[in-house]
């Protein structure tokens, strides 16, 4: 997929369709700006067109128009966008990344099978100054990804073009593109079925970012993890003949001040261990590393943009299997930094891995250390399937990244961390419990307060636990498709910008 941005009129752009935006109104859909070029050229006939046609400007409602000759674009397609921004103010950029997203794919699936040739869009969406037009050209390749290394027939291709007259415009395309290859990235890793992306061939790719970046990396193997007294990441990857990794990326820009740790669980497959999962919940559990993949395409993001802030990146990386070798439950592991814990129910492994590495990030003196897991199904109970939850051991930090989050187009609310529920980790043998005995209610708080046990003294985290969002497993809506979404990778890029910009 290629992006372009032009300041061509909609009517002459060399184009196969031309998409337009129309919002929501008591009396009907209405045209946004950016349509009257289009309207002029259909004779001032567009909003008469749309109310014959029942377009009702409902956030990604697709209606397909003939231009009959009008512009050099044979089709005009009107997205809906909802409510209006009102007067001359600028769009959210979330609506406008939807309404994108929304239309480039719906123009995408629809392309008679075997299509070969790219299809060529303009997207004549609102794009009055770069934060607009950059929202029109991340929704557009959000909404173009396709996962097709297992089908037979490639990719739809196509060529976008941002139709956009800001002068900055430019820049924020571009910068537009480079968090869309990071999201496709992440999008790609977690589409990967289990079989293909164990911890060992995900640690391969890091290092292909890595060399592609400009990255330092470093890659502990089992006996390394044995050695250096990972116990957490040893411990839930030793039932599986695949042996257990950690990654570490490096982006250290000469001058930087600030320094921003990232980790993310890599659990390239889930089965729950010797605590198995029900079958019908392990279909998703190739997501399980979602959290790992948006930390590698972030760092990706990062050093693309050349962010002037140093950040470190922690990938976990291990599949949890049952076997003759799997960690039991009623076992001890030790997690680096010596905390002892009682692994009482195999399934809870996710807090195992990020344990190893949230006690190990005190040498890397963080300013700000966040990591990002689908760490419980609680989560999805709470907060459904599309929202994140996000709790911190700062109340500022918190509220800091949910706004960074709602800036980016991710989904995020603030969670609290009730110290009470704290009492359900105490062991009888050690000096923790991985899961307490009576973990039904706030089973995504008390993970949370597990994971605090192993943060460096004064350092302020965040932990984000996306099981929801990671992986869309109905329908495509907006730019999100179905399988892997990315969740979390562009919260994660903001926060680095928001440091290097002194906002954080």
């Amino acid at each position: 997929m290629t992006l372009h941005i032009s300041e061509a009129a909609p009517h002459q752009i060399e184009a196969d369709a031309v998409v337009i935006g129309v919002t929501k109104e008591s009396g009907g859909a209405v045209p946004v700006p950016g349509t009257k070029d289009v309207d002029e050229a259909l004779g001032g006939s567009l909003a008469q067109t749309l109310a014959t046609l029942g377009v009702t400007g409902e956030a990604g409602e697709i209606t397909k128009i003939p231009s009959a000759g009008q512009l050099t674009a044979p089709l005009i397609v009107a997205v809906g966008m909802d409510a209006p921004a009102g007067g001359d103010a600028t769009f959210d950029p979330e609506v406008l990344r939807r309404a994108a997203g929304s239309a480039v794919r719906g123009l995408l699936q629809a392309r008679p099978p075997g299509s070969t040739e790219d299809m060529r869009i303009a997207l004549a969406l609102p794009a009055r100054d770069s934060a607009e037009a950059a929202a029109v050209a991340l929704g557009a390749l959000l909404g173009g990804y396709s996962f097709r290394r297992y089908r037979s027939e490639p990719a739809p291709g196509a060529s976008l073009t941002v139709l956009a007259h800001a002068s900055d415009a430019a820049a924020a395309v571009q910068r537009a593109q480079v968090i869309a290859d990071a999201v496709a990235l992440v999008r790609d890793l977690v589409n990967t079925p289990p079989s293909d992306l164990v911890p060992a061939t995900f640690a391969a790719r890091a290092e292909q970012v890595a060399a592609n970046s400009g990255l330092a990396i470093t890659i502990l193997d089992e006996s390394a993890l044995a050695d250096g007294g990972y116990g957490g990441i040893v411990g839930v990857g030793q039932g599986s003949v695949h042996p257990p990794r950690l990654v570490r990326l490096e982006h250290a820009p000469e001058g930087a001040s600030r320094s921003l740790v990232l980790a993310g669980k890599g659990i390239t497959f889930d089965s729950g261990g010797l605590s198995l999962k029900p079958a019908k919940s392990m279909e998703a559990m190739k997501s399980d590393m979602s959290g790992a993949a948006a930390v590698l395409g972030a760092i990706q993001a990062i050093a693309a943009l050349r962010l002037p802030v140093r950040v470190v990146a922690y990938l976990p990386l291990a599949e949890n299997m049952p076997s003759g070798s799997a960690q039991r439950p009623s076992d001890v592991v030790t997690i680096f930094g010596g905390t002892t814990v009682e692994v009482t129910n195999t399934d809870a492994e996710g807090r195992l891995v990020l344990a190893d590495v949230l006690a190990a990030s005190a040498a890397d003196s963080p300013d700000i250390l966040v990591d990002v897991a689908t760490l419980t199904g609680a989560q999805i109970v709470a907060l459904g399937p599309r929202v994140g939850g996000v709790m911190s051991n700062d109340d500022g930090l918190r509220e800091a990244v949910v706004d960074a989050a709602r800036r980016a187009g991710d989904a995020m609310w603030p969670m609290p961390l009730p110290a009470e529920l704290g009492k359900g980790l105490e062991s009888a043998v050690a000096d923790l419990v991985n899961l307490p005995a009576d973990s039904r209610g706030g089973g995504m708080l008390i993970a949370g307060l597990f994971l605090q046990e192993f943060v460096p003294d004064g350092v302020r985290w965040a932990h984000l636990d996306i099981a929801g969002p990671a992986f869309n497993e109905s329908a495509p809506y907006g730019y999100t498709p179905k399988g892997g979404t990315g969740a979390a990778t562009r919260t994660l890029v903001q926060l680095a910008q928001d440091m290097a910009d002194g906002r954080l």
